[in-house]
């Protein structure tokens, strides 16, 4: 013997929102907090301009000097870093919760002026790392002299 179920489009159109909101709300954590697998996590920076330089300034708490590559070519900052997993379980322990992170992680930004790569600067101090990266000398704003009278001395 069969059912007859009358059909509402409203309830259908609730699951699939549902669905939904799952699906996108599971991407974005994992985009977020990431692990090695899903290509690691987003490195957030903090840059700011003068007439003369840009300064970079991110956080990487917990990664070594050593574990941290600094690159400028074309036009293209690039910074990648490596926190290795430090949580060993001893045997017959195992995790209930995982959420520190670890793996590789990179991050690349096009400066919207050129640089001059022979100065560029970088220091790193608890956990903070701060990049100087000098103008290039022909994009630096310049003085230009004005000549009273009729230009002639």
């Amino acid at each position: 013997m069969s059912t007859i179920i009358r059909w509402n489009p409203l309830r259908e159109m609730a699951a699939m929102q549902s669905a939904m909101d799952r699906m996108f709300n599971d991407t974005w954590r994992n985009l977020s907090w990431g692990d090695s697998e899903l290509g690691g996590f987003n490195l957030p920076l903090d840059i700011n301009e003068t007439d003369r330089e840009y300064t970079v300034t991110t956080d990487l708490p917990g990664v070594s000097a050593d574990n941290i590559h600094v690159k400028f070519q074309d036009g293209v900052l690039l910074i990648e870093a490596e926190l290795p997993e430090t949580t060993v379980q001893k045997e017959g322990e195992r995790s209930l919760l995982k959420e520190r992170r670890w793996g590789k992680f990179s991050r690349s930004v096009r400066l919207p002026q050129q640089v001059n790569a022979n100065a560029v600067e970088a220091s790193f101090q608890d956990g903070v790392l701060t990049l100087t990266l000098p103008k290039a000398e022909e994009v630096q704003p310049r003085l230009i002299p004005i000549k009273a009278g009729n230009g002639k001395k």
